[in-house]
Parts: structure tokens; sequence; C-alpha cells
């Protein structure tokens, strides 16, 4: 069993304005730690899969920055899609890729952006996962325990008998709910957070893409078709212009019947926005979490990061403060899936210096 690692590592991070910026997005910054993110992502994958087998999907704006942060890789592993077209397409493309070298290879998908802080159980949880979806060929997804009523992530329930060691049949997929639904789903026990996180073979994932999407399934195979040729750019280009903006997810996932979910036993966060990092960062007595040169008096639950300026915050309760060079975000804790809006109106009016 030949283990392979696409990273998906094309986003923009729009609620992690105005840390997260086009060329330097959330997955290329140093959040926690002297590592990127991105750098973590494959750090992580030392010990179970080699440094040849992983690929990284990117776009062309951060693709010089990948080629720095992982000198590690070779240069051809650094895939860079023409446009964004969401994971489907993304998968698909690294499916393409892994089936050139392995038609069975299992294949780990990853996002570049996640925090997975005990790599032992992630170790032990992808093996298990692999041996699996490489003997029952099934899809096979990590879930997260739910710690919080959280809004900002999907959910997938699962039926709770075994089908084989920590691995459960799924039942359905959830978007992300409403604050009420969270609740049920969290009492109710079988509904698991939506990492996004796939185990399968490459055989088995492009046989349902061309059961589910053979749309995207024939432009794929003409992709294929030019890889590794002088023409494969000007094909993956003009091929990607055609397909839909689709994720993995509503295109596959939620229709096939080969779907598995394996349960994460591991600390992990998609690091999905401001609030995120301040749960996740170290706190002193009143519960403020700061970076730089900060000074703090009445004010409580609250993140300051301002490394490059002196900030002063006097009287507040849970805000969150990030004080760049060129722009300053001012969010209370429980509005910061609001952050990417700021983008949008950032991009409605031209305003790309901050962006």
């Amino acid at each position: 069993m030949n283990l392979y690692a696409v990273i998906m590592a094309g986003g923009v991070g729009s609620r992690f304005w105005p840390r997260s910026k086009k060329k330097l997005p959330k997955q290329l910054l140093q959040i926690f730690g002297e590592q990127t993110m991105i750098q973590d992502t494959v750090m992580r994958l030392e010990g179970i899969i080699e440094d040849e087998n992983i690929f990284v999907i990117t776009n062309k704006e951060q693709k010089p920055e990948i080629l720095k942060q992982l000198p590690q890789l070779p240069i051809e592993n650094i895939i860079e899609e023409p446009f964004g077209r969401n994971t489907a397409a993304c998968i698909g493309l690294g499916s393409i890729i892994i089936e050139k070298k392995a038609k069975d290879g299992v294949m780990i998908v990853l996002p570049a952006d996640h925090i997975i802080r005990d790599a032992d159980s992630f170790h032990k949880t992808i093996k298990r996962a692999a041996e699996f979806a490489y003997s029952s060929k099934g899809l096979i997804t990590i879930g997260i325990k739910p710690t919080r009523p959280e809004t900002g992530y999907g959910y997938i329930q699962i039926d709770e008998t075994t089908v084989s060691e920590n691995i459960f049949k799924v039942y359905t997929f959830a978007e992300k709910p409403n604050y009420a639904t969270a609740v049920r789903f969290l009492e109710s026990g079988d509904f698991f957070w939506n990492s996004g996180m796939f185990i399968w073979r490459v055989d088995s994932i492009l046989n349902e893409i061309e059961i589910f999407m053979p749309d995207l399934y024939e432009n794929l195979n003409a992709i294929k078709g030019d890889f590794g040729t002088h023409q494969f750019e000007n094909t993956l280009t003009n091929v990607y212009g055609k397909l839909r903006n689709i994720s993995i997810d509503y295109g596959i996932m939620e229709k096939s019947q080969k779907v598995y979910l394996t349960k994460g036993e591991f600390s992990w966060s998609d690091v999905g926005s401001w609030e995120e990092v301040y749960q996740l960062s170290e706190k002193n007595s009143s519960g403020n979490a700061t970076v730089g040169n900060i000074y703090v008096d009445m004010t409580i639950d609250s993140y300051i990061y301002s490394p490059n300026k002196f900030a002063a915050v006097i009287g507040a309760d849970n805000l969150i403060v990030i004080n760049t060079e060129d722009a300053l975000l001012v969010c209370r804790r429980d509005q910061t899936q609001e952050v990417k809006k700021i983008v949008d109106y950032l991009k409605l009016n031209k305003l790309t210096q901050y962006l």
C-alpha cells in the first residue's frame, strides 16, 4: 500500500484579514510557534508519507512563497491551479497526478491550515483509515467530536455501529447550522465536525467522480492526456475555465453510498476565525491573549495582536484587535465570522492595496 498526500493550499483566508492577504494567506503565516501552518502540515506527515509523495495544490500568487517555505518537496510536486474551482476540482487534479504513479495508491487529502497538536494520534488515525480505504475501496472522512455548539463548521451524522476499528458508516452531511441546531447536534452524540480531511484510494475517488460528476471526470481525462508534456499548462488553463465551482462534499460525499467516518482522536482546529486563535492562545489571569508591546487596563477576555506598533486597550471586554502595518481590525469576539465581509467590501471598492 503506497501512501500519498494532497495538501490544498489555495485559499485566501478572508476571515483572517488583515493578517491574511492574497499573496500571504493564513496557511503561509506563523499563527502559533516558529513554523507556518503549511510547514506544520507537511512536518506532521513525517514518518508516514515520503516527501516525494507529498503534493501541494495552490495558485500563481502563492506558489513562489510555498516553494520557499517547503524546499524539501520536489519542485514539480507544487501544482498551480490556473483558477480556484473549489475542492472537487482540486482533489480531482491531485487524483490524476497520483494515478500516474500508483492507480491503487491511497491518497490523504489535507487542508494546509489546520492545527493538530497530537501527531502520534494523528498518525494512528491516518494509518488505520488508509488500511480500511485500501481494502474496502470506501471514502473515509475524519470527524471531530464537537466540544461546543459551533456554527462555523459543517457536521456529519454517523451510525454508531462499528464497521471496522474506529470506522463508522455515514448517515448524512449537514451544512453549517444555526446556534439552536448546533446545540441539538452536540446533545445527540452522533454528529461530528466535518474536518475536511479525507482518505481514499485514487481509483475509488475517480470512480465516484465518474458516477456523480461525469463532466469533471471527462475534463480530468483531457488534462491527464497532456500531463507531463509542454501542452499541459495550456490544457489545464482551458479545461479549468469550464469546471464548476463545487465542493467535494456536495459533489461526491453527500451522494456516494461508500462514505465512512473515522473519529479523529487528537486535538484539532481549522483556525477558521480570530475567535479560534483566541481560544487556542495562552491567556493571562484576565483572560487576555496579547502579541506585541501591549498596554491593557480594565480589559478582559480579549485577543490583541500588534507586533510592530505599541497598542493600548482600556475598558474593553471580549474584543479582537488586529493591528498590522497597513490596517486595523476591531471586532467583537462573537462576530469574527463576519470579517470576510470586509474583504468583500475592499474588492467591491477596488481597495486592492489592503487585500
